[in-house]
């Protein structure tokens, strides 16, 4: 039986995420936290908006996904992002015990396999999803915010 609520399906929600940051002028980066493949948060980059440092799109869906669920353990959900976490995401999603992250384009200077960060032994992980049009959008981002300087 095919469903349409596959990696990819969920993927493109976190790319929608994304474009939102990047309209907003944050760097883009989408995440979507799913359970049962319904989709209980949704998050992109608030850094600039809070001046927060820590309001990176994993950190707000971990965060609305502990609230939708009432609890703090992110078991049996599933983490969609466009970019690989960093050493400071993967912190706290080892500590949420989430059960899998799939993200899009890879960080090889700032995410957590380059860091070394550890992710919790339960959690299964897959890379590279719909990382080029991540990436793209990333680098379109940052071409953008060159010209502008």
């Amino acid at each position: 039986m095919i469903t349409p609520f596959d990696d990819i399906y969920f993927m493109k929600k976190a790319l929608q995420e994304a474009e939102i940051a990047f309209e907003k002028g944050e760097i883009p980066v989408g995440a979507i936290i799913t359970v049962n493949n319904q989709i209980i948060a949704r998050a992109h980059n608030l850094t600039e908006t809070l001046n927060d440092v820590t309001a990176h799109a994993e950190m707000q869906a971990i965060t609305a996904a502990a609230n939708y669920l009432g609890g703090k353990y992110l078991k049996d959900c599933t983490l969609y992002v466009t970019l690989e976490p960093c050493q400071m995401c993967a912190g706290a999603l080892y500590w949420s015990q989430i059960s899998k992250i799939v993200y899009g384009a890879a960080d090889e200077h700032r995410g957590f396999k380059t860091m070394g960060t550890q992710l919790h032994p339960k959690t299964k992980i897959v890379g590279g999803l719909m990382g080029e049009e991540s990436a793209i959008l990333l680098k379109r981002f940052f071409v953008a915010r060159r010209n502008l300087n």
